[in-house]
C-alpha cells in the first residue's frame, strides 16, 4: 500500500502556506460586545463586526416633546414593559417629517433607563446595514455569563428613517427578524424603526406592482405586509399653530430664554413662514437660533 500523497514531507511547507493564506482571507470573528460599557452603541458590520459605544446620546427630554402626547404614552409604556422584563412589541413610528419620531425613541430609552437603571442598551443600526441585522441579533442573544459586562442586558435596536426602494431585497432580512425565523427573535431584543412611509416603500412602486401583476393583491402582499409585522404602528401628523407655540414655549421655559410670550410667538411665526411649515424640528431650530441671538447657552 502506498502512502497518502499529503504525507510527503516535501508538501508540508506548501500546505502550510495555503492554510495561512486561507486564514488571512477569512473574515475576523465578531468582537464580543461589552454591553455594560455604555447605554448606547452604533452597530458596525465590519470587518470586524463590532458595537461602538456612544458616550453621550443626543436626546431631548421626553417632557419637551409636545403635540405627541398619545404617541409618547404608547411608546413609553411599551418600552418600560420591555425594560422590566415583560412582553413588549416591536414598534414602527411613521408619518410627518420633523415631528419627533426619532427623538421620542431616544427619550423613551432614557426615561426607561432612569426608571429601571441599567436595564436597556440602545443600539442604532444604519439603514444601509439592515441586511446585517441577523448578524447583530446573533451577537446580542442573551448571555448571562458575565452580568458585570452587560451579560443578559436588554437591547433596543433602532433604525432611523427606514425605507426600501425598488429592487431592494434588504427588507427580507428585516422581515425574517420580525417574524422570528427558525431561531426566534432573542428575548432580550426589541426593534424600533422610524419612517416617513407607512408601508416602508414608495407609493408609485406599490401602484406599479399592482398594475403589472396578474394577481395585483398577491404581487404587493409580501412587501406591504412588512409593516404588519410590527406590533405597534404609531402615526405622527403635521402640527397646527397652537401645538407649534406649545413646543417653542416649552423649550423657552426649559432653557430660561429672556423673552416675552408675545415676542416669542411673533418671532416663531416669522421663522415658520421662512421654513415653509411647522414641526418639532422647525421649533427646535428656531429655539437654537433665538438662544444664540439672546446669548443663552443651551445643551443640544
Amino acid at each position: 500500500m502506498t502512502d497518502h500523497p499529503f504525507a510527503d514531507p516535501a508538501l508540508l511547507p506548501a500546505l502550510t502556506r495555503i492554510a495561512e493564506a486561507l486564514e488571512r482571507l477569512a473574515p475576523p470573528p465578531a468582537l464580543r460586545p461589552d454591553l455594560g460599557a455604555a447605554d448606547a452603541f452604533v452597530w458596525h458590520p465590519g470587518p470586524p463586526a463590532h458595537l461602538a459605544a456612544v458616550p453621550k446620546v443626543s436626546a431631548v427630554g421626553i417632557g419637551l416633546l409636545k403635540g405627541v402626547e398619545q404617541q409618547k404614552t404608547i411608546l413609553l409604556e411599551n418600552t418600560l414593559r420591555f425594560a422590566r422584563g415583560l412582553p413588549a412589541n416591536n414598534a414602527m413610528l411613521w408619518g410627518a417629517r420633523g415631528m419627533g419620531k426619532s427623538s421620542l425613541v431616544k427619550a423613551a430609552h432614557a426615561t426607561a433607563n432612569a426608571e429601571v437603571p441599567g436595564s436597556l442598551a440602545l443600539i442604532e443600526i444604519h439603514r444601509e446595514d439592515i441586511r446585517t441585522l441577523p448578524d447583530l441579533l446573533n451577537i446580542l442573544r442573551e448571555d448571562r455569563s458575565d452580568p458585570h459586562r452587560g451579560g443578559g442586558r436588554r437591547c433596543l435596536v433602532f433604525c432611523d428613517d427606514l425605507s426600501f426602494e425598488k429592487e431592494d431585497a434588504d427588507y427580507k432580512a428585516l422581515k425574517s427578524v420580525l417574524d422570528g425565523g427558525i431561531e426566534g427573535r432573542p428575548a432580550n431584543v426589541l426593534f424600533y424603526a422610524t419612517s416617513n412611509r407607512r408601508h416602508l416603500m414608495p407609493r408609485d412602486m406599490i401602484e406599479n406592482e399592482r398594475s403589472t401583476a396578474i394577481n395585483p393583491a398577491e404581487a404587493v402582499e409580501e412587501k406591504v405586509s412588512l409593516s404588519d409585522r410590527f406590533g405597534l404602528w404609531i402615526g405622527f401628523h403635521n402640527c397646527d399653530q397652537d401645538t407649534f407655540f406649545a413646543m417653542i414655549e416649552g423649550y423657552a421655559a426649559s432653557f430660561g430664554l429672556p423673552v416675552t410670550s408675545d415676542e416669542l410667538r411673533q418671532a416663531a411665526v416669522e421663522w415658520s413662514v421662512t421654513r415653509g411649515g411647522r414641526s418639532g424640528r422647525v421649533a427646535w431650530q428656531f429655539v437654537q437660533d433665538l438662544a444664540g441671538r439672546l446669548g443663552v447657552r443651551i445643551a443640544a
